[in-house]
């Protein structure tokens, strides 16, 4: 099955999909709101971020709670932040930074 690039007003995605019908309907069933943008067919089977190109140096493991913020918030940073602050009880910074980090690790 080929991988897609969606592309809508407020996210990339990427996922498999057997045509850019099925991909367009992916991003709608996810994303209601959202305009889709862009539908590309991937050349590769794999998709891959530079963490360099990122500015990613460090090592970042994951977080299983800012990832379900992230997906309870549908993809909104802020509204994501927010969630994480309640969830967890740390503060704005540190929120901002654990959520941005989850977004770059391909939440």
């Amino acid at each position: 099955m080929p991988l897609f690039e969606i592309e809508t007003s407020a996210h990339i995605m990427i996922g498999w999909a057997e045509n850019d019908e099925e991909a367009r309907s992916f991003a709608h069933e996810h994303y209601p709101e959202e305009e889709i943008t862009r539908v590309t067919r991937r050349p590769r089977d794999v998709w891959v971020i530079s963490k360099r190109l990122l500015g990613l140096e460090t090592v970042a493991d994951p977080c299983d709670t800012a990832r379900d913020c992230l997906a309870k918030a549908s993809g909104d940073k802020v509204h994501a932040i927010r969630l994480y602050m309640h969830e967890t009880g740390v503060d704005l910074l540190e929120a901002q930074k654990t959520i941005e980090t989850n977004m770059s690790l391909g939440w």
